[in-house]
């Protein structure tokens, strides 16, 4: 059952992408794609329930057959099934099977849905691949298999300029952190002398305290390998410094970013830290690294958020800040929460995202904000979805009561990370809190700005606004029902009272690392804080956006350079181009210039055939066609040939 899960989306993804337009071209393509996803979608569930509530026993290996034999280099191409798969499993699948289904109404117009299909189907399968996988070496190619689909995906309209730039940065920013990563593999070959999970896992504290040699420096061999891993996860969760691809990956399709930067793709750093949890819990220094660059990001990408006009770029920061808080969840030894916060941020984030696409579907493609306005009555249900979303992610809740999934899973990161007792983790949770603050702001600056007000769209946009069909609306509700519930329904068994016996040996922490357990017992200031935090930005949102977009203006202009920071995404672009754009094409070009056109070209192919060319043209000014030119040659050439004779022929 478990590889038809991973398997049905390749089949799928095949048979749509070559065979579609032999067995029934659009309709075909969406039927095989949407009906094998949802099979593994199902049979996701079913194995979510049996291996995390099943007790001893209930996690196995698959191994299919003998992937690389070399040496000491030998492992399996396996399928690892135990609690933390299980998670990602129906998360991957459940949000991917619901986006197939959504893409059906909203691609209906587009020429190229069969091929649009197949990437979805090829994505969700090289995800499954990844959260399944044994050992470094089958993660490394899930890894970069949802690299490759995300290109794809994102320059999907390839005929936009701005489509291909996007898919592009977000290819080339990801090997940077694939460079880590896959040294981290080769780091953890040369330390623990294997790559599959288990075996590393089991040698790790035997490893703890070694070192090892690199540039003639000596490295504390747990940390550098951690560090590297962490490299790999920075980029493909979009995390502060690595992070320039996400927001431009909103060139895609508004399913592409449901499905990539909500429950997908962005999430694979987070699970690949708490994967690892068995090596990350012996550096006390890679954790420290973790939780300042989760609270740095959540922070950053909330002040972003705060200005931003596009509709689906607001989301895009939230996604980034949100990862924030799940990577200092895992910093701070609490890989449960942050595995809690991943699941119900899936459902209410793709939530957002789908009902962006419900918003830019009436608005005849409008994603400008601004353009926005007054359209609250045309679109009721996906309004109500909209504030669903909105309150799941600012937190909404009444502690020990009852709240939205966002604020079960959100709260008790930032009580873990005040029960880190250390001045990091406080450095975590006074960051989470103003991000919540901010999260709030930005939240309810989308919904008023697009909804509420007077209409800023012209009129013929304001004719044609009619709510979403079915095949879209539907899995918005689906998802609407996993914002509401989803936090209350698994708080008892992800970081709860349960825990221990739901995560049992897939996640590891130490005796010493009890910032989750003192999170059950933080103050009710610390456990209000959030709320009181998320109260205020909806509070000063209302304030400033409440009577339209006048009282925002005249706030942009008196914080002015404070507000054009953040307008511009605190110039990292900017900064980028300058230190490693702008010098690479500068590089390229001088070697494309001067190295390859003038030395290589110049003596080499260029070079040999000018030369020949000279010659032969010196040459035929010999053939002048006139009889006494090639006498008087034959006569030079007697007088030489007989002077040769007289002087050497003796």
């Amino acid at each position: 059952m478990e590889a038809a899960i991973v398997f049905l989306p390749l089949a799928a993804a095949i048979l749509a992408g070559f065979f579609s337009r032999f067995l029934g071209g659009d309709r075909f393509a969406n039927l095989v794609t949407c009906s094998f996803v949802v099979l593994a979608a199902v049979l996701s569930w079913i194995t979510f329930f049996r291996v995390g509530f099943g007790g001893e026993g209930a996690e196995h290996t698959i191994r299919l057959f003998r992937w690389v034999a070399s040496g000491d280099f030998v492992f399996d191409w396996a399928l690892r099934i135990d609690t933390l798969t299980a998670v990602m499993l129906i998360v991957v699948t459940t949000v991917s099977a619901l986006v197939h289904v959504y893409s059906i109404g909203y691609m209906s117009h587009d020429p190229a849905k069969p091929r649009f299909m197949a990437y979805l189907s090829l994505f969700t399968f090289m995800m499954l691949m990844l959260v399944t996988a044994d050992n470094l070496v089958q993660m490394f190619f899930g890894w970069e298999g949802v690299g490759l689909a995300s290109y794809l995906l994102i320059g999907f309209w390839y005929h936009k300029p701005s489509a291909n730039a996007a898919a592009m940065k977000a290819f080339l920013v990801n090997r940077v952190g694939d460079f880590g990563y896959g040294l981290g593999i080769f780091g953890c070959f040369v330390v623990f002398g294997s790559v599959e999970l288990d075996q590393i896992f089991a040698a790790v504290p035997d490893a703890a305290g070694t070192t090892i040699s690199f540039l003639g420096g000596e490295f504390d061999a747990i940390t550098a390998i951690c560090l590297l891993l962490f490299m790999g996860a920075m980029g493909k969760s979009a995390q502060l410094g690595l992070h320039t691809w996400l927001p431009d990956a909103m060139e895609g399709p508004t399913p592409v970013s449901a499905l990539i930067h909500a429950a997908t793709m962005v999430t694979a750093g987070v699970f690949l830290v708490c994967r690892m949890s068995p090596i990350f819990e012996y550096s006390d220094t890679a954790l420290t690294v973790v939780t300042f660059v989760g609270a740095s990001t959540a922070f950053f990408a909330a002040t972003v958020g705060l200005t931003q006009n596009d509709i689906k770029r607001v989301i895009a920061y939230s996604t980034c800040s949100q990862l924030g808080y799940m990577f200092f969840a895992a910093g701070v030894s609490a890989y449960p929460a942050a595995m809690f916060h991943l699941t119900t941020h899936a459902f209410f984030k793709a939530l957002l995202f789908l009902g962006a696409g419900s918003v830019i579907h009436a608005m005849s493609d409008e994603q400008d904000m601004r353009k926005m306005g007054g359209i609250a009555k045309h679109i009721k249900f996906t309004y109500a979805m909209m504030w669903i979303g909105s309150l799941s992610l600012a937190g909404i809740g009444i502690p020990g009561v009852a709240g939205f999934a966002g604020f079960h899973s959100k709260d008790v990161i930032l009580e873990s990370a005040w029960g880190a007792h250390s001045g990091i983790g406080n450095y975590a949770f006074w960051l989470g809190l103003v991000a919540a603050f901010m999260t709030a702001f930005y939240s309810w600056r989308l919904l008023l700005m697009t909804f509420h007000g007077p209409a800023r769209a012209d009129e013929k946009t304001m004719a044609h606004i009619h709510e979403s069909p079915p095949v879209m609306t539907v899995p918005l509700a689906i998802l609407a029902v996993g914002a509401v519930i989803a936090g209350v329904a698994l708080a008892p068994w992800f970081t709860g009272h349960h825990m221990a016996d739901f995560w049992r040996d897939s996640i590891l922490i130490l005796e010493e690392h009890k910032a989750l357990e003192n999170a059950h017992h933080a103050p009710m200031w610390v456990k209000i804080a959030p709320l009181v935090f998320g109260l205020a930005g909806i509070a000063v949102a209302y304030w400033v956006y409440g009577r339209g977009l006048e009282r925002g203006r005249a706030a942009g202009q008196f914080l002015g350079p404070f507000y054009q920071f953040s307008l511009n995404k605190w110039y990292f672009d900017e900064l980028y181009d300058f230190l490693f754009v702008r010098p690479a094409f500068r590089i390229g070009k001088l070697f494309w210039k001067k190295g390859d056109g003038r030395v290589i070209d110049g003596f080499g192919p260029d070079g040999v055939a000018s030369t020949a060319g000279r010659a032969a043209k010196a040459i035929s000014l010999l053939q002048t066609g006139y009889v006494y030119h090639y006498a008087f040659a034959m006569l030079i050439g007697v007088v030489l040939l007989v002077s040769f004779y007289l002087l050497f022929g003796h």
